[in-house]
């Protein structure tokens, strides 16, 4: 059925019917396993399973036309954030969806059609947008990644992200987040800080970092193993609300309960004050090392 190849594999109820489908027809098909339950009125047409976004077509089609992918979900999608795996994000305007099991809805007033778009067949926040949106969620870490991520795969720039922020509601804290990064030169480039920290750790004759690596859930920038040293990369603008203070205290808390060491730097300190950083690295280095 070429409709569900286009929902990525959801369909409706009432899709179902206008293809000629009739009810017994739907109920046959629920229980040999040709169709899965997702939402009230709404199947995967096969294993959900083998269906990387059939939840998040299937959330759209549940709870309207005018909805889109938002926050967390749209920055999974974008490939700039691991997924929540409670609920998927949708945000809607002029609308009062009933409450569903695995949906987070975020209602607005307004959301211009300028910070909407599609892609792989779902409406969602473009890569702007949706970055304003995450940072009301994310810890300062997951956050920096995320505009890593977006700048090296190209999605945004300083442009985009201005015009998204001068039309999101004044009082969006994601946004306040984000306008103190671009004021303050504040955006993380995950590519240049890879160099800058391998460059400084080759001049000194120290061991080389692994990069970008997942460790007790979570994405950490450099990781010495052998070592159990983490260094993280913070940004000023990222640390706007107690929410990313917060997580980044209980992160930091699950890597040093399993024995590691945190070292925190900011991105203006390793551009500006490298041999600094260099020097606490070494130092963190050599005693991990005793």
């Amino acid at each position: 059925m070429r409709l569900t190849r286009v929902q990525n594999g959801a369909v409706k109820h009432r899709q179902l019917l206008a293809a000629g489908l009739s009810r017994s027809a739907i109920r046959a098909r629920l229980r040999r396993g040709r169709l899965a339950w997702l939402f009230p009125g709404v199947y995967a047409a096969g294993d959900p399973r083998l269906m990387p976004l059939v939840r998040q077509s299937g959330a759209l089609l549940s709870v309207g036309p005018r909805a889109a992918l938002s926050h967390r979900t749209a920055a999974a999608v974008w490939g700039l954030a691991r997924d929540d795996p409670e609920a998927i994000h949708v945000t809607v305007t002029r609308a009062n969806p009933r409450p569903r099991s695995g949906v987070r809805i975020h209602r607005l007033t307004r959301l211009s059609e300028a910070d909407v778009t599609t892609h792989a067949n779902l409406r969602l926040t473009t890569p702007a947008r949706t970055l304003i949106d995450f940072a009301a969620q994310a810890d300062s870490s997951e956050l920096y990644s995320a505009f890593a991520e977006a700048r090296a795969k190209r999605l945004i720039n300083d442009q985009a992200l201005r015009a998204a922020l001068a039309r999101a509601p004044k009082n969006h804290s994601g946004a306040a987040i984000v306008r103190a990064m671009l004021s303050a030169s504040d955006t993380y480039d995950r590519s240049k800080a890879e160099r800058m920290m391998r460059r400084l750790c080759r001049q000194a004759e120290l061991p080389q970092p692994r990069v970008n690596v997942h460790l007790h859930g979570f994405l950490v920038d450099f990781l010495w193993p052998d070592r159990r040293l983490i260094v993280e990369v913070d940004g000023y603008g990222t640390h706007g609300t107690r929410r990313a203070f917060e997580a980044d205290r209980r992160r930091d808390q699950v890597h040093v309960a399993a024995g590691y060491v945190v070292i925190r730097i900011t991105w203006q300190q390793l551009q500006h004050e490298s041999l600094a950083v260099l020097a606490r690295v070494a130092q963190a280095l050599a005693r991990r090392a005793a």
